[in-house]
């Protein structure tokens, strides 16, 4: 039997996947798997028993990555699963910067006891005046899972839409709409565009990308909106833009006590994924990713792991995981009796799956240099 430990509500439509060899524990420590949403895990020390941590969304800045490779656990994420409902938010903070729809509706509550609210609301709304997207330009940042589908969709709403992403895999190049125009200069971006949306990871290199310099590139008036981390932008540098009136609004789903201080910001409380079916889908796709490791090696979506997959187990497999400088090969000779396998290296770690015509011996694979947990699966 299997242990999976969540640390978070996790839909049931995910945790029905994973079948009756699997019980849900309230006991970190016999937990076999981790199933987590928001929950802080830097602090957190695991079992020996763990094996895997799948997060019911994309991002993955609450689990210690590094620490959880050493230790030998495999942590999946499930990009792609929140895209639609990003997107649909994004769409939604585009309308919201352009139309005077807040103020509106905050009128109408203000105004509430005049018995003549609709002959005032005719003169009272010229002050709530907006623009509209029609026609304009909207440069996306970053066109994965998620900004490929706020590209797509703004080409569908009569948007010119520019893209910026020197790491566009074919599988996404192939998704955008022959409309997007792919540039491979951000200042073309920032030139051209009304409207910019961010949707990178908040890895080294896009932590403050967002300030002074690049903003200083971009158009008197553009609406800058970000779904994706809050680190992407410097709060100061935007702060000042939005009191000189170079951004005339910046939209984002992240709360901080900087931004709240900023004028011509339209602050959401991180309602990105918070749909049922975005919930759904991510909890679906964590717990199908912990499954297939657990019951057959297999890996794929993982963020500290190289994906490696040889289908379902049909007789023993062995699973190696290690660091990157391991002698492959002196591990492929101690597992034995090898009749398929496969490998592949990320970062700082190896991965070394093994159909075997019989059992190997885990110790003997165990001992060699940069090995860091074997697994036989039968």
């Amino acid at each position: 039997m299997y242990h999976i430990h969540c640390l978070n509500n996790i839909s049931k439509k995910g945790t029905d996947l994973l079948g009756d060899d699997y019980t849900l524990t309230e006991e970190l420590g016999e937990a076999t798997g981790i199933l987590v949403r928001s929950a802080k895990m830097h602090d957190m020390e695991f079992p020996e028993s763990l094996l895997a941590i799948g997060r019911a969304g994309a991002g993955v800045n609450n689990i210690p990555l590094d620490r959880c490779a050493e230790e030998g656990i495999v942590v999946f994420n499930a990009p792609g699963a929140n895209s639609n409902a990003v997107k649909e938010l994004v769409l939604c903070g585009m309308l919201l910067a352009c139309r005077g729809i807040i103020g509106g509706i905050g009128w109408c509550r203000e105004n509430a006891d005049d018995e003549n609210i609709g002959k005032s609301a005719e003169k009272a709304k010229k002050q709530f005046a907006g623009s509209e997207i029609l026609g304009k330009t909207l440069g996306v940042i970053g066109l994965g899972a998620i900004g490929g589908k706020v590209a797509n969709a703004c080409v569908a709403l009569g948007m010119d839409v520019y893209g910026y992403d020197p790491f566009l895999s074919e599988k996404a190049a192939a998704s955008l709409d022959g409309a997007v125009q792919v540039v491979d200069d951000l200042a073309r971006l920032y030139e051209v565009s009304d409207f910019i949306s961010i949707h990178v990871p908040a890895v080294e290199g896009n932590i403050g990308m967002i300030n002074a310099d690049t903003i200083g590139q971009m158009k008197d008036g553009v609406v800058f909106l970000n779904f994706a981390r809050d680190t992407l932008v410097d709060s100061d540098d935007m702060a000042a833009a939005l009191e000189s009136g170079k951004v005339r609004c910046y939209v984002t789903d992240f709360a901080t006590p900087a931004v709240m201080k900023m004028q011509n910001a339209i602050v959401l409380p991180h309602l990105g994924a918070s749909t049922a079916e975005a919930e759904e889908n991510c909890a679906k796709m964590a717990a199908s990713e912990i499954k297939d490791y657990i019951e057959n090696g297999n890996i794929t979506c993982s963020v500290n792991y190289p994906a490696v997959d040889m289908g379902p187990v049909e007789g023993h497999r062995v699973a190696v995981l290690a660091a990157a400088d391991v002698d492959i090969d002196a591990v492929i000779a101690a597992i034995g009796d090898v009749q398929s396998s496969e490998s592949a290296v990320r970062g700082g770690s190896a991965y070394i799956l093994a159909d075997t015509g019989s059992a190997a011996d885990a110790d003997a694979i165990a001992a060699i240099e940069g090995v860091r947990r074997v697994r036989v699966i039968a």
